[in-house]
């Protein structure tokens, strides 16, 4: 009991001072027009810096991340046999199936997929 509450102070002690470590590193002592400004080989821009990106490709992408990370969720389910051949690891990843084929086709209706 007393190793696990030296083990749990400890480990709150460290997380807090990396945080205030991080926290007093992240402070800036003042802002200066001309680091904030963008660089162009020391030239004044031309043009905007910040050009406006398109808000369906982010949308794309952030769906094809999603799918992406589930079905990297569902490759290990084959490697093991004795699960998966059974009725409740079949119901598992069949029901796991249905949710992103339901996603997919609601994502398809609704017009994400869709590259304009």
């Amino acid at each position: 009991m007393l190793l696990l509450m030296y083990s749990l102070l400890l480990s709150m002690f460290i997380g807090s001072f990396v945080f205030f470590i991080s926290w007093f590193m992240s402070k800036r002592g003042f802002k200066d027009r001309e680091k904030s400004s963008p660089f162009e080989c020391g030239f004044d821009p031309l043009g905007s810096a910040r050009l406006p990106f398109s808000i369906r490709f982010f949308l794309l992408a952030v769906i094809f991340l999603i799918f992406d990370v589930e079905l990297v969720l569902l490759m290990p389910f084959p490697m093991f046999g004795f699960f998966f051949y059974s009725n409740f690891g079949f119901f598992i990843v069949s029901m796991f199936l249905l949710v992103l084929l339901i996603g997919v086709f609601h994502e398809w209706r609704e017009g994400s997929l869709d590259w304009v």
